[in-house]
């Protein structure tokens, strides 16, 4: 008789070679990653074959009921990730209730089901929404916390260390921000999940480094995608881009042409293209044994600090605080040294990576309330932080990538009455203007 077993995050096979599966040795049978357990059952039954199979051990679960209404495009998310077989992606903004998407059809699966989110933040957030919108007891995995229920919800970091032990508990895992899932480590969470049923739920799938496409392989192909604009206005608040063009001061517009010239010296001596994101991988590695190529990307990256962090930028930054005095305001920048730049020039409450957890909490509950009216921050609150009252942001550095571009401008959008968002970008007039124009265009195509 066939018989599967749960091992470590993967499956046994006694008694035959299904499709993903190899021979150990050491267990005197084929192995599998969990991620193709639904594969496995359904190739033996198609195939007509008697099975015995041990492998899942579910947290138990009551029947859900989902209380609450969606809207018809939230209808339109769930009904396409049902017809693709409860496996794949949905591509929302942020603000748009990508959760109340999740929690129906957590709702619909009712059975034992893993939440993973990128911080704890997150982690709080969605335990409190299970809990109001499912009536059900709430697990959590991070932050110290190591309790199952018929919904945990779990860290990508506690995910991955402790996968082995979790694998077989869930028949449903719902991945946040999934476009963390693809990077080095955390696709292991996927792959040793038996859960037969997977949503991933993001503003932007895509990647620089083109791993994006694994998604496809640990969850499914995106199901439903709903751009910004067809939203705003109706389901999220109106919005206005405005882009502001500033000049370095002498000092930096000299220092800036001296790096960057070295840098593209660089380029057309060895006839280097940089037309795409694996260009820029190949000059890495090529530094590794060139000091030339070395020097060159040292450059660069001086040149685009100093284009970053202009103090030409907080010129334009008082007129936008003036001008937005009776506003909430989130304000954006690419370091951490501009920011308390910032902080400390405005008298801005700041926060970054290194504000202590509390601290941040304090924050954003005084900036909610309107004890502050602006904030500063430099990547900690392009994800995963819901603050409805603000309205207007300001985008002083970044990168060039669309995902940073949307999370940004989606921390702006949640709807309520009269509201119209605007989101400055302050760029100076260097090579930051074509950092600009590739970030726009996840919002203009």
């Amino acid at each position: 008789m066939i018989r599967l077993e749960y091992d470590k995050g993967t499956i046994l096979i006694y008694g035959l070679q299904v499709p993903n599966s190899r021979w150990d040795d050491r267990v005197g049978a084929y192995r599998s990653l969990a991620m193709y357990y639904r594969d496995i059952i359904e190739f033996l039954k198609a195939s007509n074959l008697d099975f015995i199979d041990n492998v899942l051990d579910l947290v138990p679960c009551p029947l859900l009921n989902f209380k609450a209404e969606l809207k018809d495009y939230q209808e339109e998310a769930v009904n396409a990730w049902v017809n693709a077989g409860k496996r794949g992606v949905i591509v929302m903004p942020t603000g748009s209730g990508k959760t109340f998407v999740a929690m129906k059809a957590i709702s619909i699966i009712s059975e034992a089901t893993l939440v993973v989110v990128p911080t704890l933040d997150l982690m709080d957030q969605w335990a409190t929404a299970a809990s109001d919108l499912l009536d059900v007891e709430v697990g959590l995995y991070g932050g110290g916390e190591h309790a199952l229920g018929p919904i945990t919800v779990a860290t990508y970091d506690t995910a991955y260390l402790r996968v082995e032990e979790l694998g077989n508990k869930f028949s449903f895992v719902v991945f946040d921000e999934a476009h963390h899932l693809p990077s080095p480590g955390y696709s292991h969470i996927a792959e040793m999940l038996v859960a037969p049923y997977r949503m991933g739920l993001t503003a932007t799938p895509e990647r620089s480094d083109g791993l994006h496409v694994e998604l496809n392989r640990l969850i499914g192909g995106v199901r439903y995608e709903v751009p910004i604009r067809e939203l705003a206005g109706r389901h999220l608040a109106e919005y206005e881009i405005k882009r502001i063009l500033v000049d370095l001061t002498p000092e930096e517009k000299r220092e800036y042409e001296e790096a960057y010239n070295v840098y593209m010296n660089y380029l057309k001596e060895n006839n280097f293209s940089m037309s795409s994101p694996e260009d820029f991988r190949k000059l890495i590695l090529r530094s590794g044994r060139d000091p030339k190529a070395r020097t060159a990307l040292l450059a660069r990256h001086r040149a685009r600090t100093i284009s970053i962090n202009s103090s030409s930028k907080l010129d334009a930054l008082a007129k936008i605080l003036e001008k937005h005095a009776n506003d909430r305001i989130i304000i954006f920048t690419e370091h951490n040294s501009l920011v308390y730049k910032v902080s400390s020039a405005f008298l801005i409450p700041a926060i970054t990576h290194k504000t202590p957890k509390k601290e941040r909490r304090e924050v954003l509950k005084r900036f909610k309330e309107g004890v502050y009216r602006a904030v500063v921050t430099s990547k900690v609150l392009d994800e995963g932080v819901d603050v409805p009252e603000a309205n207007i942001g300001v985008i002083l550095g970044g990168s060039g990538s669309k995902r940073e571009f949307i999370q940004r401008l989606g921390r702006l959008l949640r709807k309520r009455e009269g509201k119209r968002a605007i989101l400055y970008e302050v760029v100076s007039k260097t090579s930051e203007i074509a950092i600009s124009r590739r970030r726009r265009e996840g919002i203009e195509e």
